[in-house]
């Protein structure tokens, strides 16, 4: 067995759920701040509230699986990015944080007032930021290797193009996979004012999502032209990813099949992701760290592989139930049922 292709594949498992789930979650609370904001909180709160109680509890598992398997599977990457990410991953956790108190404050301590919400409404912007450092780091160019270790070069960083490619690309996708999942939540809970209205936020975060990626891939020529040009090699997939697009445009358009707009939409993020993961192949820094020169004893390795697919076989069936019984349930997607958990 591959134990280096195993353990990577695993972890991009993990890391795309985190990216799916991740996003519903920030980009709910976003555009309930920005409703309060433009005074259209009687139209989308019902609605994000309903989809929030019961997931907001766990969509950092999948984060957590991910780093813990990325340490365990690859122990070298706590050396080259422990220090370099000491300061974007602390701000994601202080934001995480105040997520996490927020929700729990306003879902059992009665919380409502209108700053809190704008708070945690941007730290659903600003998680994904801080995150995105990581692909940002991973491309090179932005670590210095001194005596006393790698350090993150600052200035490389804030003034470079491909920086804020990702760091918006990030924000945009997030915005967009949100409003088009929720457009179809809010069609299942026949609430026809929310959908139309989160319609038009998916549209209009459509545009900017596909002109950010088509632009990481414009300045990753110039950045590191060797992972350019794995790009390049995969065109069919970025093909097949621009063509799921469409589908969810024209399908959000024509105001039909939003359940099937949003499943091209995961092919759509699924054929990128892919395209990505295999270009980069096999750095997890370019161009110091590999997945060959980093690995794991083969002991612990085969450890990781089993407790990490035993913990896919607790996660899927109990995000099925939470479909299942929440979201998906007709009286609690109607607003028939308050149950929180």
């Amino acid at each position: 067995m591959n134990f280096e292709i195993t353990g990577i594949t695993v972890l991009g498992v993990f890391l795309f759920g985190y990216i799916i789930v991740a996003s519903l979650d920030f980009g709910a609370g976003f555009f309930n701040a920005f409703s309060t904001i433009t005074g259209k909180q009687h139209i989308l709160t019902r609605v994000i509230q309903r989809y929030l109680s019961p997931v907001w509890e766990v969509t950092n598992v999948f984060l957590v699986f991910f780093f813990v398997g990325m340490v365990g599977f690859f122990p070298k990457t706590a050396y080259y990015y422990g220090s370099t990410l000491l300061v974007p991953a602390s701000i994601a956790t202080i934001l995480l944080a105040i997520r996490g108190a927020y929700y729990a404050f306003t879902t059992y301590g009665g919380l409502k007032q209108r700053r809190y919400t704008i708070l945690y409404g941007l730290t659903g912007v600003f998680i994904p930021a801080s995150l995105s450092i990581v692909l940002v780091i991973s491309e090179g160019g932005f670590v210095i290797m001194g005596k006393g270790g790698p350090s993150l070069d600052y200035w490389a960083l804030f003034t470079s193009p491909l920086s804020w490619s990702i760091v918006l690309l990030s924000l945009t996708s997030v915005l967009y996979i949100s409003a088009v999942f929720l457009t179809w939540y809010a069609q299942k809970a026949k609430d026809w004012g929310a959908a139309g209205l989160l319609r038009k936020y998916a549209l209009g975060w459509a545009g900017p999502a596909i002109v950010t990626a088509t632009g990481i891939i414009v300045e990753m020529r110039s950045h590191n032209p060797e992972h350019y040009e794995r790009l390049v090699d995969l065109w069919w997939l970025f093909g097949l990813s621009v063509l799921f697009f469409a589908g969810t445009v024209f399908l959000l358009w024509k105001r039909i099949a939003y359940g099937f707009a949003f499943v091209c939409l995961m092919g759509q993020f699924i054929c990128a992701f892919l395209a990505y993961g295999i270009s980069h192949y096999p750095y997890l820094m370019y161009p110091y760290l590999t997945i060959y020169d980093s690995f794991t004893n083969e002991a612990m390795a085969t450890a990781l592989v089993i407790a990490f697919i035993a913990g896919l076989g607790l996660l899927v069936p109990s995000l099925y139930l939470l479909l299942k019984l929440f979201l998906f349930n007709k009286d609690y997607v109607q607003g028939k049922r308050d149950d929180h958990v």
